[in-house]
């Protein structure tokens, strides 16, 4: 009961399609119960031998009724059927837009061990079966108990000794079903979890095919693939299994009261206890009774089905946000200055394996400052905690003096303005991918900020210009060309606060040239935080971050850590001495080529 008020919650807004069809449902019962009503009548009228026009008559009007029922009841069953399905789809149309906007609110914690496929699984097919349950599986089990109540009433009616022979079975299919529902919904979930499983699977292969080709991974990933399908495939049959035996056991079960009707009905009819039309009219009743209990174990698949997909849902909305607005949090007036300072900050991603302590950090308004040091020291980590993407463990960071906690997300984020190393962009045009630092921006503003980011050139090199599809993630671009696309979507942001992540490695120095230009535009008049591995890039920094294990080992200007021959120093002569290295690396392989020819 209490997934199925999880899921009728989101019906709310479809109050006026559910009451028409349940007016529906309810005419449509009365209607389809006159239906047996007039095979009575009409074998009574052919008996009455004795008033031969009188019975013409009668046929003729009961054909004609016969007609207006079978015409009636085909409108209710559209009206019934199509108002349903508005009030099924919207219910999962509106469970849709819940989920993806609860997705947006998760922290990125959430998503670090799960898999894109699972939970677009989650949103798509397991509230898929919403539908089910609103507009079929609700519904049928509603007209089909009113059919049962309404025909159980015609019969005892008619005759009361038959009626309750014929309940015989119905307590052995109520315990049936009652046993199978312990077996189905969980075999029902594991479907819905190994289909998830499968599309998890299936989108990081599609995602990196190059990578599965470029390893020759082909066959393998093909197995990989094959063995998910196949545990779907199997899970999915143990579910059937079950519903495979509880079907026949429920329609043996109702053909047993047929067969106390031939027995007992027939005996009846033959001592003329029981006139043969109403034998007849009971034959038809009988089956409209045991037509809902048939119909019930169906329905008794689909409730299991959509039921455990609505688990599972429910169960992905009841995961709340690490990281979320407090109750009464501000909004930051205006433009912010840019003027952050860390407080004794503390973070860790494993409970006793510290990444950042007692961190103490002025970063001016205006200024930029250089995150460096050996790989995994926290330099993204620290970067990542301005922007809440994470919350500190201990301590606190303030932004022009306010706690960071204090203010909303939105108006936090909208301050800031974050170029990174791995650069996402969307399936779309250029156009596309740097308005979405703005959308509103005129087409004079995104030339611009395309031109500050030395996009433009190569832009308007491309086949449809800005309206080039680029597609997924970019593919049909450089390294290079996407930077400057992630850049001009940055300028055209215009944020007060900048972070750079890596934004000029893995490109060509031609290439790192024109990024490097395009970046000092764009930190004119911003606070900027630069991380960087390739020191030479920082160098101008107006405070440089040096950090080893989990604290701050150094801060000053180039020039101040060079001069104290510290971790900084040793890493600057580290990459000096790399440099020259790689020209005698190059340099010897082109001699084994020629020792090999």
């Amino acid at each position: 009961m209490k997934t199925l008020r999880f899921v009728f919650g989101y019906t709310r807004n479809y109050v006026k399609p559910l009451v028409i069809t349940i007016l529906s449902m309810l005419a449509l019962v009365g209607v389809q119960l006159l239906a047996p009503w007039i095979v009575k009548q009409m074998i009574a009228a052919v008996k009455d031998q004795s008033q031969m026009t009188a019975s013409l008559m009668t046929v003729s009007r009961l054909a004609i009724l016969a007609l207006v029922v079978y015409v009636v009841r085909a409108g209710l069953q559209f009206l019934r059927s199509y108002m349903a399905h508005v009030a099924g789809w919207g219910a999962v149309a509106d469970a849709r837009r819940e989920i993806y906007a609860h997705l947006q609110r998760l922290s990125l914690r959430f998503y670090e061990d799960k898999q894109t496929g699972d939970l677009m699984s989650r949103m798509v097919n397991d509230s898929d079966m919403f539908e089910t349950l609103v507009a079929h599986a609700i519904p049928d089990t509603l007209v089909n108990v009113l059919m049962f109540i309404g025909v159980a009433a015609v019969l005892v009616s008619m005759n009361l000794q038959l009626m309750l022979l014929s309940l015989i079975p119905v307590p052995f299919i109520i315990f049936a079903a009652r046993g199978f529902g312990k077996y189905v919904r969980p075999a029902f979930r594991e479907r819905q979890k190994e289909l998830g499983d499968l599309n998890a699977t299936l989108n990081d292969n599609l995602s990196g095919i190059r990578e599965i080709k470029a390893f020759t991974r082909e066959d393998i990933e093909a197995r990989r693939i094959g063995d998910h399908i196949s545990h779907y495939r199997d899970s999915l049959l143990r579910a059937l299994r079950l519903m495979a035996t509880f079907h026949p056991f429920v329609e043996f079960s109702s053909s047993l009261g047929t067969i106390v009707l031939i027995y007992f009905g027939g005996r009846l009819a033959l001592n003329q206890v029981l006139p043969i039309e109403d034998l007849v009219a009971f034959f038809l009743y009988l089956e409209m009774f045991y037509q809902p209990i048939r119909m019930l174990s169906n329905v008794f698949e689909n409730v299991q089905h959509a039921l455990a997909g609505a688990e599972r849902v429910s169960e992905l909305l009841q995961v709340e946000p690490e990281v979320d607005d407090k109750a009464g949090a501000i909004t930051l007036p205006g433009r912010a200055e840019g003027d952050i300072q860390f407080h004794n900050v503390n973070f860790h991603y494993v409970e006793g394996v510290p990444v950042l302590e007692n961190i103490n950090l002025d970063v001016p308004a205006g200024t930029v400052v250089a995150l460096v040091g050996p790989t995994g020291v926290g330099k993204t980590t620290l970067a990542s905690l301005i922007p809440r993407f994470y919350d500190v463990e201990g301590g606190y960071i303030t932004l022009d003096g306010h706690n960071l906690r204090d203010l909303t997300l939105k108006s936090l984020r909208e301050q800031i303005s974050i170029v990174l190393q791995d650069v996402f962009l969307f399936h779309g045009t250029a156009r596309e991918n740097i308005l979405f630092g703005r959308p509103d921006a005129t087409e004079e503003e995104m030339i611009e900020a395309a031109k500050i980011a030395n996009a433009h050139e190569f832009i308007v090199n491309l086949p449809d210009g800005y309206d080039t599809l680029i597609g997924e993630r970019g593919v049909k671009l450089s390294g290079g060309q996407k930077q400057r696309l992630a850049i001009a979507r940055a300028v055209l942001k215009d944020a007060p606060i900048l972070i750079l992540d890596e934004a000029t490695s893995s490109v060509d120095t031609h290439t790192e040239l024109l990024i490097q230009e395009a970046l000092e535009r764009l930190m004119v008049g911003r606070t900027t935080l630069i991380i960087a591995h390739r020191l030479s890039t920082i160098r101008s920094a107006d405070k440089i971050v040096v950090l080893e294990g989990s604290h701050i080992a150094e801060v000053g200007t180039h020039e101040e850590l060079m001069a104290r021959g510290g971790l900084y120093r040793h890493l600057n002569e580290v990459q000096n001495q790399l440099d020259p290295r790689w020209e005698v690396v190059r340099e010897r392989r082109q001699m084994a080529m020629m020792a090999q020819n």
